[in-house]
């Protein structure tokens, strides 16, 4: 899950955020001492080595492999710790108790050596690459803050909160995308799917969530703001495949909600919102879902403009198709509808937190899409 931190938040919204992760941990900073993990493995080894009477049965080789814990979980100084105090060992015990002849005693001390210097290569190795993966992480971070803003989102009509998953987490950018403008018209609100997953889908992502911040602001009517988006796509697909990257499109739900109590919705192929009132769920109708952005050519008809009610102290609750379309280890699809009749009584701001925890349980953990779920009040 991925946790940002906002300065200032109503006193209703609960004050664990849910929208940066944070920084990754130093890849030299996960174990503290090895060597007293080594030194409490060497004891035993060492005491079962000298207590038995057998010479044909040696557990001091044994000792060749102990470097290995460290190079996986340490740093390069312990690890030469770890091999030293390994050579030390096994050349004071055979020293005690020698071998049949000196020709064993030189394999082993080769194969410690050997296996030392692997074991020091492999954790420098180890070492290197967790630090480009921490910049590469470090990076998408940076990136995120400029593709999604951190949640929530505060305007003058709402409060908007929720829980965002990518499917590949160590990424941090998936297809799905969302924002809420303030604008003069009321507040306009964009929740979409961009096809494909990671890096290549960011500049279909950057001209939607582009185009709609700017349009947002301009446009009087929420059909000519679905416009805007829709020439926004069509001439980023037009520019990706100049530049070999495949079209792609988008599938959006856009919002405008004012101070009545009658919001307006373009759904261009997103699954549908919820509306949590006094108790109940309904599945908002919005008659049939129009093309994605990016497809306007293949309508057979403009998009048109819905109309429900969204009174004060109700909660529209928006998912991706990665909720709606998840299946559990038998097939069954997730029952989104059922489980939030069963948290009517739940505080709106941890609806999506268990939406996502109970997601992952019926899935067994295999998510196979990025989960976005958005929870919307009304400010007032």
């Amino acid at each position: 899950m991925i946790h940002r931190r906002v300065s200032f938040r109503p006193p209703d919204v609960p004050q664990s955020s849910r929208a940066e992760s944070k920084a990754a941990p130093s890849p030299t900073s996960t174990v503290k001492n090895p060597m007293a993990y080594i030194a409490a493995l060497t004891v035993p080894i060492v005491a079962l080595e000298l207590v038995t009477d057998d010479r044909t049965v040696r557990l001091i080789p044994l000792l060749i492999l102990l470097p290995a814990f460290p190079a996986a979980l340490g740093t390069v100084r312990q690890t030469v710790y770890a091999v030293g105090w390994v050579l030390i060992v096994i050349t004071g015990v055979l020293i005690y108790r020698p071998l049949p002849s000196w020709y064993d005693y030189l394999i082993i001390m080769v194969l410690a050596a050997v296996l030392g210097v692997l074991c020091v290569l492999t954790c420098h190795l180890r070492i290197r690459r967790e630090r480009e993966l921490s910049q590469v992480r470090s990076t998408a971070v940076a990136l995120q803050r400029q593709v999604l803003r951190p949640l929530p989102i505060l305007t003058d009509q709402v409060i908007v909160d929720g829980v965002y998953l990518p499917v590949e987490e160590d990424r941090l950018v998936g297809g799905d995308i969302y924002e809420a403008v303030a604008s003069p018209y009321g507040t306009r609100l964009l929740f979409g799917d961009v096809q494909g997953k990671g890096l290549p889908a960011i500049g279909a992502a950057f001209a939607a969530l582009g185009a709609f911040r700017e349009a947002a602001q301009r446009e009087p009517t929420l059909t000519a703001l679905v416009d805007s988006l829709e020439k926004a796509v069509v001439r980023h697909n037009a520019f990706a495949q100049q530049t070999g990257e495949p079209e792609r499109f988008v599938t959006a739900l856009i919002l405008g909600i004012d101070a009545s109590t009658d919001t307006q919705a373009v759904n261009c192929g997103h699954p549908p919102p919820y509306l949590l009132n006094a108790g109940l769920v309904t599945p908002v109708l919005l008659g049939d879902p129009g093309v994605p952005l990016g497809l306007a050519d293949l309508a057979p008809k403009p998009q048109t403009v819905a109309w429900f009610p969204f009174p004060p102290g109700a909660t529209l609750l928006v998912c991706s198709d990665g909720v709606t379309e998840a299946r559990g280890i038998a097939g069954a699809f997730y029952p989104l509808e059922e489980r939030l009749r069963a948290w009517a009584d739940v505080s709106p701001w941890e609806v999506a937190g268990n939406l996502a925890k109970d997601l992952s349980e019926h899935t067994a953990g295999e998510q196979r899409d990025d989960i976005t779920a958005l929870v919307i009040r009304r400010a007032t």
